[in-house]
């Protein structure tokens, strides 16, 4: 059963992307509403929730969301969680009994750090739920299967989760039926990529000096969004 939480927003993403004159992938719209609500939520009154430091000295966080979080300009805020995060690394890595001879446990310990982070296994968690009520309301709601259609393209990252999830969720017939939607929202797509990145490299041929551009002046970032995607989870 659809949860509305998850509904409201995922129906606010694909009416931006339906009504947005360039193409834009709705989960990286997604990702990018739990990432922001992450941080501030992080490096605001959460910062000071006991239950949550225990979290964040644990986990830590990626070099992006530290990134991130520097340029939200709370210094101290950011301070006052490295200094505990630090203690904790300083605890697990240097003060407990790791060493063997070969350092291998500290290793170990120090692997564990450099590939946790609090934000990005919160945002993985909420953005799993976008794609089971995705995939349930697409079942269960006409209007948005008609609103799903009109969408001009998925990155390919999400692309590859919305038939994963689909797969998972939907009966044979039905993912057949979705399939085949999103298949064709993605090759209409990529042949219009496809063509704009080409007439992009062109138009640095004196020969087409006078043409036109059309639509393939933002082709190459578009090319990079479609690739890799703008916004999505590691």
């Amino acid at each position: 059963m659809a949860e509305t939480i998850y509904t409201i927003p995922i129906n606010e993403a694909f009416d931006k992307a339906e009504d947005s004159e360039k193409p834009i992938c709705p989960f990286c719209e997604l990702y990018e509403m739990l990432e922001n609500n992450a941080l501030e939520a992080v490096m605001g009154a959460a910062m000071m929730e006991p239950d949550i430091r225990i979290e964040t000295n644990k986990q830590g966080f990626c070099r992006g969301h530290f990134n991130r979080m520097y340029e939200k300009g709370n210094r101290l805020g950011l301070a006052l969680i490295l200094e505990s995060h630090i203690a904790e690394v300083n605890e697990k890595v240097f003060k407990k009994p790791l060493f063997d001879g070969k350092g291998e446990k500290s290793e170990a310990a120090i692997e564990k750090v450099e590939h946790s982070c609090y934000l990005c296994n919160k945002i993985a968690y909420s953005i799993t739920k976008m794609y089971d009520n995705t995939i349930y309301i697409w079942e269960t709601d006409e209007d948005f299967r008609r609103k799903f259609k009109n969408q001009r393209c998925f990155c390919l990252p999400h692309y590859k989760k919305l038939l994963q999830y689909g797969r998972a969720g939907l009966d044979k017939k039905k993912f057949a039926e979705f399939f085949e939607v999103a298949k064709a929202i993605e090759r209409k797509y990529i042949d219009e990529l496809n063509e704009d990145v080409s007439w992009f490299c062109k138009k640095f041929d004196y020969r087409y000096d006078n043409e036109p551009w059309g639509n393939a002046k933002d082709s190459v970032p578009r090319a990079l969004d479609f690739l890799t995607g703008g916004k999505t989870e590691k």
